[in-house]
């Protein structure tokens, strides 16, 4: 009896497994990693969104040009860019201009639209991730003029 006891015992404690510390160890390799990864991740992230807001500020200004050579000049300030979507009272109108909802600046702001422009016929700008005027990196204004 002691023998069947013994093979028991042994059975069950040669199950394989991990440890709570070999848990632990490998936890703290995946935060260290993490660690020095993250951070470039999110300069990714930043760098990102000012080339999604150049790229919209270059789509936005093609469809202007569109609205031009329809209607003969430029939306005015106070239509805006939403002239884009909804008519202003313009007959030669044929939008809308944009298959989807005036996009937003990838921080959530509305681009800004001024006619006429100071850099250019028209001016679309965004001041990027702490929207005001000026900064660098992720919070330097993109623009149509740039």
């Amino acid at each position: 009896m002691k023998k069947r006891l013994k093979k028991r015992v042994t059975r069950q404690g040669g199950q394989k497994g991990f440890s709570l510390i070999e848990l632990m160890i490998v936890m703290v390799i995946l935060g260290l990693i993490a660690s020095f990864v993250g951070p470039n991740l999110f300069k990714k992230l930043g760098m990102a969104k000012q080339k999604t807001a150049k790229t919209q500020i270059e789509m936005l200004m093609a469809t202007l040009d569109a609205y031009r050579l329809d209607i003969g000049h430029y939306p005015s300030q106070q239509a805006g860019l939403d002239a884009l979507v909804v008519n202003p009272g313009e007959e030669k109108w044929d939008g809308p201009y944009l298959t989807k909802a005036l996009p937003n600046d990838p921080w959530g702001n509305p681009y800004i639209y001024q006619f006429p422009g100071e850099n250019g016929e028209v001016d679309i700008y965004s001041y990027g991730a702490d929207n005001q005027s000026g900064g660098d990196k992720e919070n330097e204004d993109v623009s149509s003029w740039q």
